[in-house]
């Protein structure tokens, strides 16, 4: 079983800044990819930012130029890192990760529990 441990959501102005970190624990073999998913009010789970574990990323267009993703030195931490943010960035911000249990394993999915993000003055 692998878990999604995520911090640094909040309350931030419009203009400020916040960086989320996610980081997985457990028993898996390797992580393909970790990234960030985002769910505003009335609203469907959309994605923001991806990074593979190649360092290959992919960002959301309503996000590029304000927000970076990047993995640290560990091979199960993701951060968002997030600039100019925006009263419309207001949401709840998932992590998730593509893991194998083996080599031979097809990858499963895992989510985290979320973590709010508010901007408002």
């Amino acid at each position: 079983q692998v878990q999604l441990v995520e911090s640094g959501g909040g309350l931030v102005q419009p203009g400020g800044s916040l960086r989320l970190s996610c980081a997985a624990s457990g028993s898996f073999f390797t992580i393909d990819a970790m990234g960030w998913y985002r769910q505003a009010p009335g609203k469907e789970r959309e994605l923001v930012a991806a990074r593979a574990s190649s360092g290959t990323t992919n960002i959301a267009d309503s996000v590029k130029g304000r927000f970076t993703v990047s993995g640290g030195n560990a091979k199960n931490t993701v951060y968002l890192q997030m600039n100019s943010l925006k009263a419309e960035d207001t949401a709840v911000y998932y992590c998730n990760a593509a893991t194998r249990a083996t080599s031979a394993s097809p990858y499963v999915v895992v989510w985290g529990q979320g973590t709010l993000v508010t901007v408002s003055s």
